[in-house]
C-alpha cells in the first residue's frame, strides 16, 4: 500500500533552523508551569541526547511551544553545548492569536502523563534487572527516594518483594468480652 505524503515541505518541521536563544521572547499567556526538579530533568535529557525537539516560534520569535526548553537554554551547562543556538520551527504567521493559545495549549495537554503503575514497573525493571541504584533512578528520571520506594513497592500485596514475612500482626477478640 503506497501512502500519500501530500506537501511535506509545506509542515514547519521540514524547515528547522538554529537561531540564537537571545532572539526568542516568552508568550504572555502560557498556562503551563514545571517544577525545578523537572527543568532539572530536562537539562540532563538535553546533555545526554543533545537537542531532540525544537521550539515552535512565530517569525517575530514569540514561543509558542517550547518554553521551559527555552529557558534552559540560557542554563551555563546548556547554552555551551551550542554556544546559545536552539533548534526552532517557525509557525505560519497567518494563524490568529487564538490559534496560536491553542497550539500552545494542545502541545503541552498531547504530551500526556505518566501512568503510575507503568512508571512502577519501570523502577522495578531498572533496579532488578538492570541494577541501576537508587542514585542513578534519581538522577536520570528526576525522582526523591520516597517516590523511587513508593514505585519499586507498588505492586499487589503477595508480590512484594521487600521486608519481612506477612503475619497475622494481631488476632481479633471473639469472645465477645473484649473491648
Amino acid at each position: 500500500m503506497k501512502r500519500r505524503l501530500g506537501n511535506i515541505e509545506a509542515h514547519p518541521i521540514s524547515r528547522v533552523e538554529w537561531r540564537h536563544r537571545d532572539e526568542l521572547h516568552a508568550n504572555d499567556y502560557n498556562p503551563n508551569r514545571v517544577a525545578p526538579v523537572e527543568l532539572s530533568l530536562l537539562k540532563e535529557s538535553i546533555k545526554l541526547c543533545g537537542w531532540t525537539q525544537p521550539i515552535v516560534i512565530r517569525s517575530n520569535g514569540e514561543i509558542v511551544d517550547g518554553f521551559h526548553r527555552w529557558t534552559v537554554s540560557g542554563h551555563a551547562e546548556i547554552y555551551e553545548l551550542t554556544d546559545g543556538m536552539v533548534p526552532v520551527v517557525v509557525m505560519a504567521d497567518q494563524a490568529t492569536r487564538a490559534e496560536q493559545m491553542a497550539a500552545t495549549v494542545t502541545h503541552n495537554r498531547a504530551r500526556g502523563t505518566h501512568h503510575v503503575l507503568r512508571m512502577a514497573d519501570i523502577v522495578r525493571d531498572l533496579k532488578d534487572k538492570h541494577g541501576k541504584d537508587d542514585a542513578w533512578i534519581a538522577k536520570h528520571l528526576g525522582m526523591d527516594e520516597e517516590e523511587i520506594e513508593r514505585l519499586y513497592d507498588a505492586t499487589p500485596s503477595p508480590q512484594r518483594k521487600r521486608g519481612a514475612d506477612f503475619n497475622d500482626g494481631w488476632i481479633p477478640d471473639r469472645s465477645g468480652v473484649g473491648g
